[in-house]
C-alpha cells in the first residue's frame, strides 16, 4: 500500500505543552509545575475552571494546566496557527482525525490516535528562559511499535518546516522546531503493544541530579533512572522525564 504524500499545512507560529491531570490532582499539578517552571498560574478558564496558562516573568507562556474528567491524563501538544480551518484541513488529509471542531479551534488524533489540537496564534513569540537549571521542553509520543513509522511519517510531514531526524538513541526520533518556538516532539517506540500515550520531558544537561532533587522537594519522586534520563512523578501521579539534554540547544551530548 503507498503511503499518501503529506500535505503541506503552513508554518507554526507557536507551540504549548499540555499538563493533563486528573481532577483531583489538578490543584497538585498546577502547583507543582508552576514552581518547577518559576511560572504563575493565571485565572482558571473553560466551564469547571479546568484549564490554566503557566505566565512566566520573562517571555511568553508554553505550558498549560488540564483537568481530565476521564482516564489517567499525560500530555499533549497544542499547535497555534494563522489558518486554523487550514491547517486542520491539511492535518486530517494527512492521516489526522478530527475528534472535535469548536469554533476557531479543533481536537485532532494523530493516526496512531495521540490527541493534539490546532487553536489560533495569539501573537507569542518569545521563548522564556531556563528556570532553575531546567526547561519543559518536549513532548514525547509513546507509540506502540506496529503505529511508530506511520507516527513519524505523520508529524515530520504535519509539521514540514520542522527538523525530523533519528534521536540520538535507537527507537527515538525528534521533530525539532525552527529556533525560538518553546516545544518540540520526540516519538518514542515502545516496547510492546499497548494504546499510543505522551508525557513531558524536561531538558537539565549537567545539572540533571540537582534538578531531580529539586524535583523531589516539591514533592515528586522518582519512578526509575537511565543514563540519560530519569522518569519522575508528580504529586499528581503524572510521569514525566528529566533529560540529561542541553536546556538551551534541547540536544543530547553522547
Amino acid at each position: 500500500m503507498t503511503t499518501p504524500a503529506p500535505t503541506p499545512t503552513g508554518p507554526v507560529r507557536w507551540s504549548y505543552a499540555f499538563v493533563d491531570r486528573p481532577v483531583e490532582g489538578y490543584a497538585r499539578a498546577r502547583a507543582f509545575w508552576s514552581a518547577v517552571t518559576g511560572a504563575r498560574v493565571s485565572e482558571a478558564r473553560g466551564d469547571d475552571g479546568e484549564f490554566v496558562t503557566l505566565v512566566p516573568d520573562e517571555g511568553d507562556a508554553w505550558v498549560k494546566v488540564q483537568g481530565v474528567a476521564d482516564g489517567e491524563g499525560g500530555a499533549h501538544l497544542d499547535l497555534c496557527v494563522e489558518d486554523v480551518d487550514g491547517f486542520v484541513a491539511g492535518a486530517v488529509a494527512s492521516g489526522a482525525r478530527k475528534v472535535v471542531v469548536h469554533d476557531g479551534w479543533a481536537v485532532l488524533r494523530s493516526p496512531a490516535g495521540q490527541l493534539f489540537c490546532v487553536v489560533p496564534w495569539g501573537g507569542e513569540r518569545v521563548r522564556p528562559p531556563v528556570n532553575g537549571g531546567s526547561r519543559l521542553d518536549q513532548v514525547c509520543l509513546d507509540v506502540p511499535p506496529s503505529a511508530y513509522d506511520a507516527e513519524v511519517g505523520f508529524w515530520s510531514g504535519l509539521l514540514g518546516d520542522w527538523t525530523s531526524r533519528p534521536g540520538a538513541l535507537p527507537g527515538f526520533h525528534a521533530v525539532v522546531p525552527p529556533v525560538g518556538l518553546p516545544v518540540r516532539v520526540l516519538i518514542q517506540r515502545l516496547g510492546e503493544e499497548r494504546p499510543v500515550s505522551a508525557h513531558l520531558d524536561l531538558a537539565c544537561g549537567a545539572d540533571l541530579d540537582a534538578v531531580r532533587v529539586r524535583h523531589e522537594e516539591l514533592g515528586a519522586r522518582v519512578v526509575s533512572a537511565h543514563s540519560f534520563w530519569t522518569v519522575m512523578r508528580d504529586p499528581a501521579g503524572g510521569v514525566y522525564c528529566l533529560t540529561a539534554r542541553d536546556a538551551e540547544r534541547g540536544s543530547l551530548a553522547t
